[in-house]
């Protein structure tokens, strides 16, 4: 989900498209969050781990 969101990122900046660089930001923030929660032992959205 970070990578999908890093992508839109770059894609979003480079085309000057608002909507595709938004999405990117939420995407990279919601990757972050589950990632800190399964590095701590909480599981998030019924996985406990996310690669």
């Amino acid at each position: 989900m970070i990578i999908l969101g890093v992508i839109l990122l770059i894609v979003g900046f480079l085309t000057g498209i608002s909507i595709i660089w938004t999405i990117g930001v939420i995407l990279v923030v919601i990757g972050l969050v589950l990632w800190v929660l399964g590095a701590v032992g909480h599981a998030g959205g019924g996985r406990r781990h996310y690669y």
